[in-house]
């Protein structure tokens, strides 16, 4: 876990209530700069890939600042909620 770290250069690494190492990033430049940029010379199948899609749109929403209105800020909910286990397939969020 430590060389996510050095190799992203950016986050930390905590346990979790149930005693799992997790990775976090909290730096919102690092996310859109060096987390993104990777993940997208990744393959990623399955339910995850949607996830994951909805996820940097999210972002690409922050980065133009449509969090810090109502509307926006409505949008990134509607989001939020088909992300992990509010999806079920492709087809449930994307027809």
């Amino acid at each position: 876990m430590k060389s996510l770290i050095v190799y992203f250069g950016c986050g930390n690494i905590y346990t979790s209530n149930d005693a799992a190492f997790v990775y976090q990033v909290s730096k919102f430049s690092d996310i859109y700069d060096k987390i993104i940029p990777f993940f997208n010379k990744q393959i990623i199948k399955g339910v995850k890939l949607m996830d994951y899609i909805d996820w940097c749109q999210v972002a690409e929403l922050m980065k133009n600042k449509a969090h810090t209105t109502q509307n926006g800020l409505e949008n990134i909910k509607q989001i939020k909620a088909r992300i992990n286990k509010g999806r079920s397939s492709f087809a449930d969020n994307y027809d």
